[in-house]
């Protein structure tokens, strides 16, 4: 997967950081990387990096950002990419967005979180530390008006059962998403898209 993501404006943009000498090779792999800019619909970049031999300290080795395309390898500025294009949410960012409001919820609570994933196609999200004072874990399922509760997976089973040599504590996190745009004015009103970079109301009442 990415090292690092960030948005501007309209555009999403993943990083892995490469050695440019090919000494040093961190987590993750290029095609990961590739598979999560795709399905988000963003830019996969890599930022090759140097190590001085003198003072031991990394550097990028191209200039402004220091990106480049990961399919090209032509240098990237992200400035010059972002538009006025109204780009809707992909299924994988409106999950990521689910697993964020979630974490937060849980550290609030003042749980220590272990770790946490965006990815939609891996279960569970979250693992944290909660009230047994050992691993607990959270399945993150999303849905978006008119819907006002995501179901629980029909592999809930199976996802016990794989988590259970860690803990049999197991939670399931509805997160449900509406355009601040929704005019809620007729019954059978079509959802407004979720735009990127656009507000959206949160129907989220905590861990189940």
């Amino acid at each position: 997967m990415e090292h690092l993501s960030f948005r501007i404006g309209n555009q999403l943009f993943f990083i892995r950081v490469v050695d440019a000498e090919g000494k040093i090779e961190g987590p993750g792999t290029l095609n990961g990387l590739q598979m999560i800019a795709e399905r988000c619909n963003g830019h996969a970049c890599l930022l090759p990096m140097k190590r001085s031999l003198w003072r031991g300290s990394w550097s990028a080795m191209e200039k402004g950002w220091g990106l480049i395309d990961a399919k090209t390898m032509a240098p990237i500025n992200p400035l010059a990419l972002v538009s006025d294009e109204k780009i809707e949410m992909s299924a994988w960012e409106k999950h990521d967005m689910a697993v964020q409001i979630v974490r937060d919820y849980i550290r609030e609570k003042g749980y220590r979180i272990m770790s946490s994933q965006g990815n939609p196609d891996v279960d569970p999200s979250i693992w944290f530390v909660g009230d047994s004072t050992g691993p607990e874990w959270v399945v993150v399922r999303s849905t978006q008006y008119p819907a006002n509760h995501a179901e629980r997976p029909l592999t809930w089973d199976s996802i016990m059962k794989g988590c259970s040599q860690l803990s049999s504590i197991g939670h399931f996190a509805s997160v449900a998403f509406v355009s601040i745009d929704q005019k809620f004015e007729e019954g059978n009103e079509a959802p407004v898209p979720l735009l990127r970079g656009c507000g959206v109301y949160v129907n989220f009442s905590g861990l189940e």
